[in-house]
Protein backbone atom coordinates (compact mmCIF):
# COMPACT_ATOMS: atom_id res chain seq x y z
CA UNK A 1 0.00 0.00 0.00
CA UNK A 2 1.03 3.39 -0.91
CA UNK A 3 0.05 6.56 0.89
CA UNK A 4 0.76 9.45 -0.76
CA UNK A 5 0.51 11.87 2.10
CA UNK A 6 3.54 13.35 4.04
CA UNK A 7 3.22 15.71 6.63
CA UNK A 8 6.03 17.34 9.01
CA UNK A 9 4.82 14.16 11.52
CA UNK A 10 5.58 11.45 9.81
CA UNK A 11 9.38 13.11 8.51
CA UNK A 12 9.84 13.65 12.21
CA UNK A 13 8.37 9.92 12.52
CA UNK A 14 11.01 8.69 9.93
CA UNK A 15 14.13 10.46 11.28
CA UNK A 16 13.23 8.93 14.51
CA UNK A 17 13.13 5.66 13.28
CA UNK A 18 15.86 5.48 11.16
CA UNK A 19 17.86 6.82 14.04
CA UNK A 20 16.85 4.82 16.85
CA UNK A 21 19.72 2.13 17.55
CA UNK A 22 20.80 -0.23 20.40
CA UNK A 23 24.27 -1.35 20.75
CA UNK A 24 25.65 -4.11 22.87
CA UNK A 25 28.38 -3.25 25.16
CA UNK A 26 31.36 -5.69 26.52
CA UNK A 27 29.28 -5.89 29.60
CA UNK A 28 26.73 -7.43 28.37
CA UNK A 29 24.04 -4.15 28.69
CA UNK A 30 22.90 -2.80 25.41
CA UNK A 31 23.35 1.20 24.88
CA UNK A 32 20.07 3.25 23.54
CA UNK A 33 21.45 5.65 21.36
CA UNK A 34 19.74 8.76 18.90
CA UNK A 35 22.12 8.91 16.12
CA UNK A 36 20.37 11.84 14.92
CA UNK A 37 22.30 13.66 12.17
CA UNK A 38 24.33 16.55 14.22
CA UNK A 39 22.66 19.33 12.51
CA UNK A 40 18.93 18.16 13.48
CA UNK A 41 19.67 17.38 17.59
CA UNK A 42 17.42 19.14 19.78
CA UNK A 43 20.34 19.42 22.05
CA UNK A 44 23.98 20.03 20.46
CA UNK A 45 26.07 19.66 23.59
CA UNK A 46 25.68 18.55 26.90
CA UNK A 47 27.56 19.93 29.72
CA UNK A 48 28.64 18.38 33.19
CA UNK A 49 30.91 18.48 36.34
CA UNK A 50 32.43 15.21 36.89
CA UNK A 51 31.17 15.27 40.48
CA UNK A 52 27.79 17.64 41.76
CA UNK A 53 29.24 17.42 45.33
CA UNK A 54 32.61 19.62 44.01
CA UNK A 55 31.74 23.69 44.14
CA UNK A 56 34.99 24.17 41.95
CA UNK A 57 33.74 21.96 39.28
CA UNK A 58 30.26 22.83 39.23
CA UNK A 59 31.43 26.41 38.97
CA UNK A 60 33.99 25.73 36.13
CA UNK A 61 30.73 23.38 34.00
CA UNK A 62 28.59 26.97 34.55
CA UNK A 63 31.38 28.56 33.13
CA UNK A 64 31.88 26.43 30.14
CA UNK A 65 28.05 26.24 29.69
CA UNK A 66 27.68 29.76 29.76
CA UNK A 67 30.06 29.85 27.02
CA UNK A 68 28.94 27.13 24.76
CA UNK A 69 25.16 28.72 24.89
CA UNK A 70 25.89 31.39 23.13
CA UNK A 71 26.35 30.13 19.75
CA UNK A 72 25.15 26.17 20.43
CA UNK A 73 21.91 24.33 22.17
CA UNK A 74 23.46 23.45 25.25
CA UNK A 75 22.30 21.36 28.64
CA UNK A 76 23.82 21.18 32.34
CA UNK A 77 23.34 18.20 33.58
CA UNK A 78 24.54 17.06 36.84
CA UNK A 79 22.35 14.56 38.00
CA UNK A 80 23.67 10.75 38.79
CA UNK A 81 26.98 9.54 38.13
CA UNK A 82 28.72 10.55 35.06
CA UNK A 83 27.89 7.29 32.99
CA UNK A 84 24.37 7.58 33.59
CA UNK A 85 24.58 11.12 32.11
CA UNK A 86 26.55 10.15 29.21
CA UNK A 87 23.39 7.33 28.72
CA UNK A 88 20.64 9.52 29.61
CA UNK A 89 22.45 12.21 26.26
CA UNK A 90 23.04 9.15 23.85
CA UNK A 91 18.92 8.47 24.42
CA UNK A 92 18.18 12.19 23.26
CA UNK A 93 20.82 12.28 20.48
CA UNK A 94 23.17 14.61 21.77
CA UNK A 95 26.06 14.86 19.26
CA UNK A 96 28.52 15.37 21.71
CA UNK A 97 29.11 15.77 25.79
CA UNK A 98 31.42 17.85 27.75
CA UNK A 99 32.72 16.60 31.23
CA UNK A 100 34.97 19.14 33.63
CA UNK A 101 37.12 17.60 36.02
CA UNK A 102 40.08 18.19 38.36
CA UNK A 103 42.19 18.39 35.59
CA UNK A 104 40.58 20.88 34.02
CA UNK A 105 41.22 22.79 37.24
CA UNK A 106 44.89 22.94 36.16
CA UNK A 107 45.41 22.90 32.09
CA UNK A 108 41.85 24.08 31.21
CA UNK A 109 40.97 21.78 29.29
CA UNK A 110 38.04 19.86 29.26
CA UNK A 111 36.64 15.95 27.87
CA UNK A 112 34.98 15.88 24.81
CA UNK A 113 32.48 12.75 24.19
CA UNK A 114 31.72 11.99 20.61
CA UNK A 115 28.13 10.28 21.33
CA UNK A 116 28.64 7.92 17.75
CA UNK A 117 32.07 6.46 18.35
CA UNK A 118 32.48 7.14 22.51
CA UNK A 119 35.85 8.59 21.78
CA UNK A 120 36.70 10.91 24.12
CA UNK A 121 39.59 13.94 23.80
CA UNK A 122 41.00 17.00 25.66
CA UNK A 123 40.08 20.36 24.20
CA UNK A 124 41.30 23.59 25.70
CA UNK A 125 38.25 25.64 27.14
CA UNK A 126 39.32 28.55 24.93
CA UNK A 127 38.96 26.78 21.39
CA UNK A 128 35.79 25.15 22.42
CA UNK A 129 33.51 26.93 20.96
CA UNK A 130 35.45 27.30 17.51
CA UNK A 131 36.35 23.27 17.50
CA UNK A 132 32.19 22.14 18.15
CA UNK A 133 31.01 24.49 16.24
CA UNK A 134 33.06 23.11 13.48
CA UNK A 135 32.23 19.80 13.90
CA UNK A 136 28.29 20.61 12.89
CA UNK A 137 29.63 22.15 10.01
CA UNK A 138 31.13 18.77 8.59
Amino acid sequence: MIEPTFGLDRSILVALLSSYTEEPLPNGETRVVLKLPKKIAPVQVAVFPLLKNKPELVAKAREVFSLLGKKLVCEFDDHGNVGKRYRRQDEIGTPFCVTIDFETLDDRAVTVRDRDTMAQERILIESLPETLESRFQS
